[in-house]
C-alpha cells in the first residue's frame, strides 16, 4: 500500500511572545528529519533511611517534555530549495542557511531577553518549545574550506505559558464538572479516582448518572462527574 498526498516540509516558526503571537520568522527545512524522538519524564525524590537497604521513590514533579531531531543543511545544489526562491545558493555554501536558522532558534532576542519561542510544525506534529541545545556537524567542504553540508542536532524543551498551565490545572480540578467517555477497562471507582483523587464518590456518581449497575459500564457511554463538593455534599 502506498502513501498519497503532497510532500510537506517541516517548519520552525519563531515568536517574540510566550503566548506564541508576534511571529518573527520561520525556517522551512530542506530535508525532512528521518526521525525524531519525543521524551517524557517524571522526577522522583529518593527517600531512604540511614542504614537501610532500600528506599522509596516519592513523586516530585513532571518536567517539560523534550524533542530531539536532526536537520540537514545542504549547499551543493543537489537538494532543491524547499520553496522557489526561498534560499538561493551562494558562494558562502550553507552559511546563509545556518545563519538564518541560528537567528531564529538560538540568537538572543533583546526584546524578550532570551532566544525566541518556537513552534516545530510538521503534518500533525506541533510542538511549542525553546531551544535547549544545538550541535552542528559539518561534513562536506569546498576546496577552500567553505562548508557545503552540515547536520544540526537540536534538543528542544517543551514550553507552556502561565495562562495555558493555569487552564490545564483548572481542567483537571475536582471542583469542576467533568464529562468522560467510558473506555475499555474502565470502572466507576477508577474513573472517580482519576478525577477526584479518591474513588469514594463512585456511588454518588452512579446515582447522578442513573446507572442501574455501576459494575457494568458500556464502552462509549458518556458519564457526568459533578464537582467534588456537590458529589460529597
Amino acid at each position: 500500500m502506498g502513501f498519497s498526498g503532497s510532500l510537506e516540509k517541516m517548519m520552525v516558526i519563531a515568536y517574540q511572545k510566550p503566548d506564541f503571537t508576534s511571529e518573527v520568522g520561520r525556517y522551512v527545512v530542506y530535508i525532512n528529519p528521518a526521525s525524531y524522538s519525543h521524551t517524557f519524564c517524571v522526577k522522583y525524590n529518593d527517600v531512604q533511611a540511614q542504614g537501610s537497604s532500600g528506599g522509596s521513590s516519592e513523586f516530585n514533579r513532571i518536567p517539560p517534555d523534550t524533542v530531539e531531531l536532526e536537520l540537514v543543511f545542504d549547499g551543493t545544489g543537489v537538494v532543491p530549495s524547499p520553496l522557489p526562491g526561498l534560499m538561493p545558493f551562494t558562494e558562502d555554501g550553507i552559511a546563509d542557511q545556518v545563519a538564518k536558522f541560528k537567528t531564529l532558534v538560538f540568537t538572543y532576542n533583546g526584546n524578550i531577553h532570551s532566544p525566541n519561542y518556537l513552534k516545530l510544525s510538521w503534518g500533525s506534529f506541533l510542538f511549542k518549545c525553546k531551544l535547549q541545545k544545538l550541535s552542528m556537524n559539518y561534513t562536506l567542504f569546498k576546496p577552500d574550506g567553505t562548508p557545503l553540508r552540515a547536520r544540526a542536532k537540536g534538543t528542544f524543551l517543551g514550553y507552556n505559558d502561565e495562562v495555558e498551565l493555569a487552564l490545564k490545572a483548572r481542567m483537571s480540578s475536582p471542583d469542576l464538572t467533568h464529562v468522560r467517555t467510558v473506555q475499555a477497562g474502565d470502572t466507576l471507582p477508577l474513573m472517580c479516582y482519576r478525577i477526584y483523587g479518591t474513588s469514594a464518590p463512585y456511588l454518588d456518581v452512579a446515582r447522578v448518572n442513573e446507572l442501574a449497575d455501576f459494575r457494568q459500564l458500556a464502552v462509549g457511554t458518556r458519564l457526568l462527574f459533578p464537582p467534588l463538593r456537590e458529589t460529597l455534599g
